[in-house]
């Protein structure tokens, strides 16, 4: 994953479907359409729309369950493993001879070991990246496992990966690249194929699932978006349950008359169909690319954002994916010419633990130091850490990038130790006021704070208060708030009352956290 292929990335928007008992067709466009569970998802605005007409709107946003869920998790991580990690590409070239891969030593326990004790809750693994390698034995593609002399040809890495997280107790989650070097080679991406119903699973000579009483879908897709399809199949029924999907938005090293149209809606209709608690990121409904690959959110992230229809689907953002502000009054104000919704589209901050995405020999992890920063700017500014800690060509985690696991999550909980408000007695002297007595002088320097986002996200500015020498005095001022916010203090501060103060808000605010902290570090 590197900046280049990044830069066409775009996001996207769920799509609603029409479902039988057996059988699933593509229903309405997905920009006319919100489900029951999603009422609030997403919300249409109009160029009639005043600066506090869409103000009002963004306040009225909310998110869906599997969202909060998403955000909830905090960190998350990335496995990226496949012909790559032997080669010493980034991007390969879809026609690498399948023997390459040969990680002898794999261990996917390990991996979710050093998971577990790093703190993360949830991990991706590139199924399929760029050049097409598929680290499962697929129906469609020869370009995989089964074609490797690796255990005799059957070898399985998703099934040992989802088997391992879910014996630790992560969830699991799966990167399928929408690029694909080795089907554009077979004449299969970008051929310029129509799109047209598509019945999925598309049975092969064979096939093990005929005469099978299993579920079908009629799709509309390109040739290339059936062989997705197929794939997206193969994975959410056989190696279930998903907890995530991630997409990003390359396209191939090819010609640039050959574009490749994705057909989003439709491997939406399926994901939602075979795994209906799925988070879909970040070419996905569900949650956003905060805009770089450092792991770095902006000052002031907001999960609610303005959209525009891209296509099949799809949205993409109204401002620029990496604008320096996304969801403020002025950046709603400045999107009204474009944007059609505004949308509850939370942050992902990905980054990897490596200069590079894949493994290579000469490289190292990033320090403690930089990890804890980068957890500060991206889970501390209401987004959601997904970090890359890439497997060797044994199979494994190295013993360095484990240990600094380990190391990152021993940080964080010096950071953020005992919440010393944790019992304290807490008063809302009116709306937007909180008060917090922590019945003796204590010294703080960490200051946690959180919306109850069912509520959507209100808060635009506020100040934290400490009563010092008999007055409040003020210790910190920020501006959003949303699902986490934290504030490291230049120097502690001894009181034995907090305030908090929203100054700015679009509606009534809800606050769930008022933390109060005294790092270790």
């Amino acid at each position: 994953m590197t900046v280049s292929r990044r830069l066409f990335m775009a996001a996207a928007v769920t799509t609603a479907v029409a479902a039988s008992s057996n059988s699933l067709a593509l229903a309405t466009p997905a920009a006319t359409r919100t489900t029951a569970e999603e009422p609030h998802f997403r919300i249409p605005i109009s160029t009639e729309d005043s600066p506090e007409d869409l103000v009002a709107k963004a306040s009225q946003v909310r998110p869906t369950k599997r969202q909060i869920a998403w955000q909830s998790l905090e960190k998350t991580a990335f496995l990226h493993f496949g012909v790559n990690t032997f080669t010493g590409l980034e991007w390969g070239t879809g026609d690498e001879d399948p023997n390459v891969f040969q990680p002898t030593g794999l261990d996917t326990d390990q991996w979710a070991r050093a998971l577990r004790d790093g703190g993360f809750k949830l991990a991706i693994l590139t199924v399929k990246h760029h050049d097409g390698f598929v680290l499962y034995p697929s129906r469609y593609t020869k370009h995989s496992v089964a074609s490797s002399s690796w255990r005799g040809g059957q070898g399985d890495v998703l099934r040992s990966f989802a088997g391992s997280m879910r014996k630790y107790g992560i969830k699991v989650g799966v990167y399928i690249s929408p690029a694909d070097e080795n089907q554009y080679l077979d004449g299969v991406y970008a051929n310029g194929s129509e799109r047209s119903a598509r019945t999925i699973p598309t049975l092969v000579e064979g096939d093990d699932r005929a005469g099978a009483d299993i579920r079908t879908f009629t799709l509309d897709a390109t040739d290339y978006g059936a062989h997705m399809l197929n794939q997206l199949y193969e994975v959410l029924t056989e190696y279930g349950p998903v907890d995530e999907v991630w997409f990003d938005g390359a396209q191939g090293r090819i010609p640039p008359e050959k574009v490749e149209t994705y057909d989003w809606d439709s491997w939406y209709a399926v994901i939602r169909a075979l795994a209906p608690g799925a988070t879909m990121a970040v070419r996905g409904p569900d949650v956003r690319w905060v805009g770089n690959e450092g792991g770095l959110a902006r000052e002031d992230e907001w999960s609610v954002v303005p959209v525009k229809d891209s296509g099949n689907g799809s949205v993409d953002y109204a401002l620029r994916y990496d604008a320096p502000d996304q969801g403020s009054r002025d950046a709603l104000a400045q999107s009204r010419a474009v944007a059609q919704y505004l949308q509850w589209w939370p942050a992902e901050c990905d980054v990897s633990i490596r200069p590079g995405w894949f493994y290579h020999a000469d490289q190292q992890p990033k320090s403690v130091d930089q990890l804890a920063d980068i957890w500060f700017r991206s889970v501390g500014r209401n987004s959601v850490l997904l970090l890359n800690i890439p497997p060797d060509k044994d199979g494994l985690l190295p013993v360095a990038d484990v240990a600094r696991l380990k190391e990152f999550r021993e940080r964080i909980d010096r950071e953020l130790p005992e919440d010393l408000a944790a019992g304290a007695r807490v008063r809302d002297d009116r709306e937007g006021t909180r008060t917090v007595d922590l019945g003796t002088e204590r010294e703080v320097d960490r200051i946690r704070l959180a919306e109850d986002i069912r509520h959507g996200q209100q808060v635009e500015q506020f100040v934290v208060e400490a009563r010092v020498g008999g007055a409040w005095t003020e210790v910190t001022r920020a501006g959003t708030v949303g699902a986490s916010r934290v504030l490291v203090l230049p120097a502690p501060v001894k009181a034995r009352e907090w305030r908090l103060r929203i100054t700015q808000r679009r509606s009534a605010p809800h606050i769930a956290r008022f933390g109060l902290y005294r790092s270790r570090v």
